[in-house]
């Protein structure tokens, strides 16, 4: 990586813009930077590390960037660094702003803006910049993996603090491992450190759990036999090696003292069941006995209860057969009954109707009661002309009334249209008046629109113009979110594919199939194939996270895309808004509507003016003609009312002879048509009563007959002794029951099994029950028995199953405890077979430890001018680590010396050494990354004239790889020996950087 310039504005002690021309200052190879205490040296190295990392180091590090921003700044003036450097062939400029409490646009106070970072790559083919990212994310990720190094790394390999190396060079082993760990990230050794210690733990505790089992199965065994376990199960811990064998020998025994029970059990329920079964025959046969010696018994009292009920029996036969010759006398008593019922009717309709009508009418008969109908109808229909002439007489009246009614409407209308008559002139002229008027709105109206549209054209853009800035606002956040939501998904997927990569052993591992070759090593023979631990990330997982990854940065795309869609819908908008201000644009609009709907207004009534006059118009052509009809009108009425006159006259006089003694002749009407409803309906009443008188008296001739041959003395005798249904069914019910009990005794009296049984002593069925009961639950017995064994024999066999699949299922976890508790211990140093007790992660940091005396030896011997060299031990320090000892050998003395003795200058000399020698195993670590250029920070007062020249000889070196090497230092003779300088200014308004000895 090599730097090529740094801009800072408003950053540490810097109050305005500074620029680090670093090209120039490299071009030298050997570069100082200086300047007084405090005024900003370390500051230009944190505005590099802050560029790349988005923060500075070790104990100066914020999260929230207060403490970077200079108390020198003006207060609208934002802080911000740019460093443009080139890494991996790719010449790239990055920006970071921390966080910033800005002044308010309007009113007091102050308001937080966010964080931004801008990553901008140099495209030599157009000769341009082309933006990469704003994601704080993504440009974290892209740094880290092309610098191949975190920001603790960096500050040790790039910004080489040589305070730090000193007190590393003194440090005990414990010291060394936290500096090397956090720089060559053993984490994950440790991490199989702890991976194989939770392994031997899980697998001895899965062990204890089967032993535990085992035992458990043990005593289950113990519960189910019961009597039948001769010995006691074993009793030993979980983890003795022989306890299955003993469990499973155990089981054995006590499954055959249960089989034999059961043998013993299957002999005592047979013998059983043979004994019930002659028991329950013994039983049945008594049952029998005494069932026939009770019916017997039964029967004898039946019949005697019958003989007490035969008198009753013959009184209701009797009964029967007096109802039965009753039967043929019914229908003559039912005619009877019906014909009497319709009589009385009669009767009483005949005295209802001839109480209607006067005395004379009393005692007429029903020829007589006809004829005088006949009379009033004919008297009747007499009177239909004079009903018609009383009707005309009454429309004669109506007409005359609406005669004068239309004389009087005449006279008015005459009036009315002599009045508006008198101001048709007037009311002519003023609507004319009226229309013109409309007409002229109408065109100003018409004006005004065309002035309108324009106007809210340009207020709509305005509108469009302000709802689009705050679009664009919202669109910038959205696209921001979604750069941040798309770095966060490539960084799950990048570490979803870190894991899946250091558990690919274990996912090879599941293919291997016994004596086919390994895809890697092409062994046919797999002894110990790697297993995938708890949380292993697969190929699905792992695309998956790829699949989120592309969503995430499609949408990211699509965020872009809006905005730049809306970006450029906000520049028509403002075009067509021709930059005028929204609240002056509105006013013209509002201004131009008002008019233009005053003029719509006073323009809408021209169609109601013309419609007006022209209405007015026809009104006075209507009237002038009404005028002259009621004039014919008025003519024709003194005719028609004399024609009324003579008419009215005749039809008087008819109408006087016609009424009578009536009031009118429909008062006349109608006292006849009653008086003719009446005649015949007392009639009609009087001819159905002599019918049903004729009715009666056969009725009476024909049931006297009926009685006679059914051989009663009277009608009266036949109705009495006639039966309604349910006394019928009652009495017939009677004498059935006691036909059908009679039947049913002599039957049972007559059977011979139950004459037989009768003549035997009584059957004693308690004692068969009794013995049957007892021969019951001795099977009852003997079966609980026999399915006791059965169940204690199919429990033990089934806990003998499972004790055995336990034992057979624990052996291979038992061994492979066995193999990951001697890998634990190997890899916790506390196995016999690790000599120096060494942890794996000591092992590996002492491997790195050694890389870099080795590559610092090669520069403090030549500083030393071949009188030291570094070298690492592996012995072990009191109870500390072992494998981290770090001794110079002397070579004028032949003997390794603590690094703790050695003096001001030769600690300089190693600790540079061992800053230089380790920056360099660092890079080679990181991927062969190249850094061409270094910075080291003080450390140099303590060296005299020679060896400070020994010292620059060795840094002048490194410009033989290219690279360009910065001093901090505020060593006066540094000044002179070094040509290319940076130098810090500080001042009451700030820090400021100048540059000498370098061109440009």
């Amino acid at each position: 990586m090599r730097l090529h310039r740094l801009r800072l504005c408003a950053f540490g002690p810097f109050g305005g813009r500074q620029e680090v021309d670093f090209d120039a200052l490299s071009a030298a190879g050997l570069f100082l930077l200086h300047g007084p205490t405090g005024a900003g040296k370390t500051s230009v190295l944190d505005a590099v590390c802050y560029a790349l990392y988005g923060s500075v180091p070790g104990a100066r590090h914020s999260s929230q960037g207060a403490n970077l921003r200079s108390d020198h700044a003006d207060p609208g003036t934002r802080t911000e660094v740019t460093l443009d450097f080139t890494v991996a062939g790719r010449r790239l400029e990055l920006t970071r702003q921390p966080p910033w409490d800005r002044p308010k646009k309007r009113g007091t106070g102050t308001t937080t803006d966010k964080a931004q970072s801008h990553l901008r790559e140099y495209a030599p083919a157009p000769g341009a910049w082309k933006d990469l990212s704003r994601s704080h994310q993504e440009i974290g990720e892209e740094i880290t993996q092309l610098l191949g190094m975190s920001k603790d790394q960096f500050c040790q390999v790039v910004l080489l603090p040589q305070g730090d190396f000193a007190r590393f060079l003194r440090a005990d082993a414990e010291a060394r491992g936290k500096l090397l760990g956090r720089l060559f990230d053993t984490r994950r050794f440790a991490a199989v450190e702890q991976h194989l210690a939770e392994q031997r733990r899980r697998g001895e505790a899965t062990v204890r759990e089967g032993d535990a089992d085992l035992l458990a199965d043990a005593h289950r065994m113990q519960q189910a036999a019961g009597d039948a376990a001769e010995i006691p199960p074993p009793d030993a811990a979980p983890g003795d090696p022989g306890l299955a064998d003993a469990v499973l020998t155990w089981a054995a025994v006590a499954r055959a003292g249960a089989r034999e029970r059961l043998t013993i059990a299957h002999s005592a329920l047979r013998t059983a069941e043979s004994a019930q079964a002659a028991a329950h025959t013994d039983l049945a046969g008594v049952r029998e006995l005494h069932r026939l010696q009770t019916r017997f018994a039964q029967a004898r009292e039946r019949a005697a209860r019958l003989q007490e009920r035969a008198d009753d029996h013959r009184a209701d036969e009797r009964r029967m057969e007096r109802a039965r010759k009753a039967e043929t006398v019914a229908p003559a008593l039912a005619l009877r009954e019906s014909a009497a019922a319709q009589h009385r009717r009669a009767a009483g309709d005949e005295a209802r109707a001839r109480a209607l009508l006067p005395d004379r009418f009393t005692d007429a008969g029903a020829t007589g009661l006809a004829a005088a109908a006949r009379r009033a109808a004919e008297e009747l229909g007499g009177l239909a002309s004079a009903r018609r002439a009383e009707h005309r007489l009454a429309e004669l009246a109506a007409e005359r009334a609406a005669s004068e009614r239309e004389e009087r409407a005449d006279d008015d209308l005459t009036q009315d249209t002599t009045a508006w008559l008198d101001t048709w002139e007037s009311t002519r002229t003023a609507l004319r008046r009226t229309v013109e008027s409309a007409q002229e709105a109408a065109a100003r109206a018409e004006h005004l629109a065309g002035q309108l549209d324009p106007a809210q054209t340009r207020l709509d853009a305005a509108l469009r113009r302000d709802r689009l800035t705050e679009d664009v606002a919202r669109a910038q956040d959205d696209r921001q979110d979604a750069r941040e939501r798309a770095a966060t998904a490539h960084e799950h997927w990048l570490a979803l594919k870190e894991q899946r990569l250091q558990g690919i052993a274990a996912e090879l591992a599941a293919a291997l199939t016994d004596g086919d070759p390994c895809a890697v090593c092409g062994s046919t023979e797999h002894p110990r194939p790697a297993r995938k631990a708890p949380g292993h990330v697969d190929r699905t997982a792992e695309e998956a996270a790829l699949a989120a990854h592309r969503r995430a940065d499609q949408q990211r795309t699509d965020a872009e895309q809006r905005l730049g869609t809306v970006r450029e819908a906000l520049a028509a908008a403002t075009a067509a808004a021709t930059g005028e201000p929204t609240d002056r644009l509105a006013e013209a609009v509002e201004e131009l509507r008002s008019a233009h709907a005053d003029a719509r207004t006073r323009a809408s009534g021209l169609h109601a003016a013309r419609e007006a006059l022209d209405q007015a118009e026809r009104e006075h052509d209507r009237r002038v003609g009404a005028q002259q009809e009621a004039a014919h009108r008025a003519t024709a009425r003194a005719s028609l009312r004399e024609a009324l006159q003579r008419e009215q006259t005749a039809l008087e006089a008819e109408l006087t002879q016609a009424r009578s003694s009536a009031t009118s002749v429909a008062a006349r009407a109608r006292e006849l048509e009653r008086r003719a409803e009446l005649l015949t309906a007392a009639a009609d009443s009087a001819r159905v009563a002599e019918d049903t008188a004729h009715l009666l008296k056969d009725a009476d001739a024909r049931l006297a007959d009926a009685a006679f041959r059914a051989r009663f003395d009277t009608p009266e005798a036949a109705a009495a002794a006639l039966l309604d249904d349910a006394a019928h069914r009652a009495l017939q019910h009677r004498i059935d029951a006691w036909q059908h009990e009679e039947a049913t005794v002599r039957a049972a009296l007559a059977e011979s099994d139950t004459a037989d049984a009768a003549a035997r002593p009584p059957a004693d069925v308690r004692a068969a029950e009794s013995a049957a009961d007892t021969a019951d639950r001795h099977l009852r017995a003997a079966a609980s028995a026999r399915d006791a064994a059965a169940r204690r024999c199919t429990e033990l066999d089934r806990l003998s199953h499972r004790a055995a699949t336990g034992a057979r299922r624990l052996a291979p976890v038992r061994a492979a405890h066995d193999r990951v508790a001697g890998l634990a211990a190997l890899a916790a140093g506390t196995s016999a077979d690790n000599e120096r007790k060494m942890r794996l992660e000591s092992y590996v940091l002492a491997a790195r430890l050694e890389q870099v005396a080795a590559a610092a030896t090669a520069r403090l011997s030549r500083m030393s001018q071949g009188r030291y060299t570094l070298v690492h031990s592996d012995d072990r320090a009191g109870r500390g680590r072992s494998g981290l000892g770090l001794h110079v050998v002397d070579a004028w003395t032949g003997r390794e010396r603590d690094t703790a003795t050695l003096s001001g200058g030769e600690t300089f000399f190693a600790s540079l050494a061992l800053a230089l020698g380790l920056a360099d195993v660092v890079t080679d670590e990181a991927g062969g990354v190249r850094l061409d250029t270094l910075f080291i920070d003080e450390g140099f007062g303590s060296l005299d004239d020679q060896t400070l020249d020994e010292v620059l000889d060795v840094l002048d070196s490194l410009r033989e790889r290219d690279r360009s090497v910065g001093i901090v230092s505020h060593v006066p003779d540094l000044r002179r020996r070094v040509h290319a300088q940076l130098e810090v200014v500080k001042g009451r308004d700030g820090s400021a950087v100048r540059q000498r000895g370098v061109g440009g």
